[in-house]
């Protein structure tokens, strides 16, 4: 019998489908996005990941055992060198600081919904609602790095995202979440199964975000 990997990857096939053909993973693949929307996104990216390693950190702390600990430890370290690498690189090439900007709509709901979920969830249910964000840029960089030229001026995001040190990483939390939701009761994977969507959602939220360069309505 498949896990509940598998299984909550499967029931969300729909949903993945519709990421990939987004304009924004569309366009990044082709080599053609915008300057300006890949600008928008990689300075709500560098903030959503300070908030990301921190909601790492705390499921490791909440987590059962020195396993659960390091696992997440390690990925909220992984997490901030992709920021201080990836994201110093293209935020001083398109001359973006995140600093001096504040969280979109889609980036601060997002984060929002992870942390109420590491304050009032089970510590399954915050695994789950964590684990997109990984799976989902493993699928994504390594679809798009199948088909992407050489001199793609996002190859270093595509090469980030599409690394076999990344696929272990996301492969050592989706075992991790598996074995957590085989010990868990069919309520809180049910609950688990709820989290995964959602945040699988709120990527595809984020990425449209960008495209569309959405941000906070003008104050009347």
């Amino acid at each position: 019998m498949s896990g509940f990997c598998d299984r909550i990857w499967q029931d969300t096939a729909g949903l993945r489908t519709a990421i990939h053909a987004l304009p924004f993973n569309r366009e990044l693949a082709a080599g053609t996005l915008d300057q300006a929307r890949f600008r928008f996104y990689i300075t709500q990216d560098a903030l959503y990941l300070e908030q990301y390693a921190r909601i790492l950190v705390m499921a490791g702390a909440r987590g059962p055992d020195g396993a659960a600990l390091r696992l997440f430890a390690e990925c909220a370290l992984e997490a901030i060198a992709v920021e201080q690498a990836l994201h110093a690189d293209y935020l001083t090439r398109f001359g973006a600081d995140p600093s001096r900007a504040e969280a979109a709509p889609d980036c601060l709901s997002y984060t929002s919904f992870l942390l109420a979920t590491a304050y009032h969830e089970p510590w399954e249910v915050l695994m789950a609602a964590l684990l997109p964000c990984f799976w989902l840029y493993w699928d994504v960089g390594n679809a798009i790095a199948r088909d992407a030229a050489p001199d793609n001026p996002y190859r270093a995001w595509i090469d980030t995202y599409s690394d076999e040190a990344f696929g272990n990483a996301v492969k050592a939390v989706i075992t991790a979440t598996d074995a957590a939701a085989e010990a868990a009761s069919d309520g809180v994977r049910q609950r688990m199964a709820t989290a995964f969507r959602r945040s699988c959602q709120y990527e595809h939220l984020f990425w449209d975000g960008a495209y569309q360069q959405r941000g906070w309505p003008v104050p009347a």
